[in-house]
């Protein structure tokens, strides 16, 4: 397996839990929010934001225990 797929899976998954941690913060900012239409606004963002980001890590994670495993099985 080529080094480069796994620098690219690795930076895709960093790049995912950073969105994730963003996510979680801009979750914390909505309650400090007063008005209830930028609460609603704010808190279902970061809900969408960490739902993709989430989705991606926990893609890039099986695609990489696949390649491993596969790796390891082949004579």
């Amino acid at each position: 397996m080529k080094y480069t797929w796994w620098i690219v899976q690795v930076l895709m998954m960093l790049a995912s839990i950073f969105f994730l941690v963003f996510g979680i913060d801009l979750m914390k900012a909505a309650y400090t929010l007063k008005d209830p239409f930028n609460f609603i606004m704010t808190f279902f963002s970061a809900s969408f934001i960490m739902l993709i980001s989430l989705t991606l890590a926990i893609s890039f994670l099986i695609k990489m225990i696949r390649v491993l495993k596969q790796i390891r099985n082949t004579p």
